[in-house]
């Protein structure tokens, strides 16, 4: 008991002196490293770069060992990061196993320190008006690059952006759609914005709203992102820019031609119709009365009928090829200009 008390004090004196000199995250991990004796790890999410050094003060070997110890780093109630220990042979006793958590939850909390005093925003949420500056069409490069470092964006590393619309926090939406690699989230214009360096929408829950612009420049893949955000709808909640090819020409359509557009006119006419609404944009988005029939459980025969009125009440032959790609045409107008 007498060694392991005069063990901890030696940690918790270590790491105080190690936060009075403000050394930053190489020098932390070299410095606990050499008090361990064995490989010390860091890694922060917002940034994934992982840090490993070896007792001799240089870094440590790849590939890594696995862990013997390890503590999550916490910030603001978040979890920004992992450290964790590399010890080789068999489990150490009990009071080596306390003293390496001991070392370990003092080392998270100086990582914590670090990240808080010179790090990139730490959290999932950034500063709006740093977003912004990223996505922002008329910001120079040097301070897009400037903003997107302070980000933790790396400047080999393409940024993809993604508009969203939901009820649910947009750090959990940004976590949701990037694990584990750099992610940020801020509202920015009543949309949610996430940059990220990669996403998966699979993960994103049904009710999310989601536009994704292609990889490339920020403020480019912000335009695409939002373009796509307008034509989502609740049977197609996330669009990809790149999958909307020449519709995307509809977003550019002045508002007040769209609106005259007697196709679009007709159609505004259902708008206190949710029922017919919905049988007709499952009839475009199937294009088979069958498949639109077993979509809305109903028999083929009553989805007949509702579409032979609608048609007539709209003016157009739904079951020929140009009707059909006229109200399509006319169904995508008519949302973005209630978007």
């Amino acid at each position: 008991m007498d060694s392991y008390v005069e063990g901890a004090i030696r940690v918790v004196a270590f790491y105080d002196t190690l936060m009075r000199r403000r050394v930053d995250l190489p020098a932390l991990a070299r410095a606990s490293a050499g008090l361990a004796e064995c490989v010390v790890g860091i890694q922060l999410h917002s940034t994934g770069r992982v840090i490993r050094m070896a007792p001799d003060g240089r870094q440590a070997a790849a590939p890594p060992a696995p862990a013997s110890t390890s503590a999550p780093v916490t910030l603001d109630e978040e979890e920004i990061g992992t450290v964790w220990l590399e010890r080789p042979g068999p489990p150490a006793s009990p009071a080596s196993l306390d003293l390496d958590e001991l070392l370990l939850d003092r080392l998270a909390i100086a990582v914590a320190a670090v990240a808080e005093r010179y790090g990139p925003a730490r959290t999932t949420m950034a500063d709006p008006a740093l977003v912004e500056l990223a996505i922002s069409a008329d910001s120079d490069e040097a301070a897009r690059a400037r903003a997107l470092r302070l980000l933790g964006f790396a400047a080999d590393l393409p940024v993809r952006v993604v508009a969203v619309r939901s009820q649910l926090p947009l750090d959990r939406i940004g976590s949701l759609l990037c694990p584990g690699r750099p992610v940020k989230a801020a509202p920015v214009a009543q949309v949610g914005v996430i940059l990220a360096t990669t996403v998966d929408p699979t993960r994103l829950p049904a009710d999310v709203r989601a536009g994704l612009g292609a990889a490339g420049t920020p403020d480019r893949s912000w335009r695409e992102a939002r373009t796509a955000l307008r034509f989502t709808t609740p049977r197609q909640p996330v669009v990809h820019y790149a999958d909307l090819g020449a519709l995307a020409l509809l977003a550019e359509v002045p508002q007040d031609a769209a609106r005259n557009n007697a196709d679009v006119v007709a159609l505004a006419r259902l708008a206190d119709h949710p029922e017919d609404l919905e049988t007709l944009e499952t009839y475009c988005a199937t294009g088979s009365l069958r498949r639109a029939a077993d979509l809305l459980h109903l028999h083929h025969s009553s989805v007949a009928r509702r579409l032979e009125q609608l048609g007539r009440t709209l003016g157009i032959e739904l079951t020929e090829p140009t009707g059909l790609m006229r109200v399509r045409l006319a169904l995508t107008a008519w949302r973005l200009l209630n978007d």
